[in-house]
């Protein structure tokens, strides 16, 4: 099963909107968010939660494909998020995420007993290129407990 595959399946809400998961590596993620009807704002774009879900996911599958080796001992999660509003939205949308710091100082830090944080940047674009909106999310690795 690809990571977007997994994702489809176990987070009800990139099912939802029908996110397309076109590339997932430790190097970038790129997915994309359809031109949908049903999740259009007031002026007749993507909603803003529908874009924030479209980066949290981006972030999601490059974390899962730079870390899925780890998951055995440690369960990613979110820590902080922020976005920016770049420029209108308008059609389908797509959001590039690349990791923040180098996945071997992050699993160095896990290896040394910490909690490492890191971040992910993302940008969402429409399809004429513009960036419409700027994220980032702070993940975290959580050392599964040993009891």
């Amino acid at each position: 099963m690809s990571i977007g595959d997994m994702l489809a399946a176990t987070v009800p809400m990139a099912r939802t909107l029908n996110l397309e998961f076109l590339e997932t590596s430790p190097e970038q993620a790129v997915v994309s968010l359809p031109d949908q009807g049903e999740y259009h704002n007031h002026v007749g774009g993507p909603h803003a939660g529908a874009m924030f879900t479209l980066g949290e996911s981006a972030s999601g599958a490059i974390v899962l494909a730079a870390f899925g080796d780890q998951l055995s001992r440690a369960v990613p999660l979110a820590v902080r998020a922020e976005i920016a509003y770049k420029k209108l939205a308008m059609g389908a949308v797509t959001a590039t995420a690349k990791l923040g710091r180098p996945a071997a100082e992050v699993v160095a830090e896990l290896d040394a007993g910490q909690r490492p944080e890191f971040p992910v940047t993302i940008e969402i674009r429409r399809a004429d290129g513009a960036v419409t909106s700027e994220m980032q999310v702070v993940w975290t690795l959580r050392p599964n407990s040993k009891d």
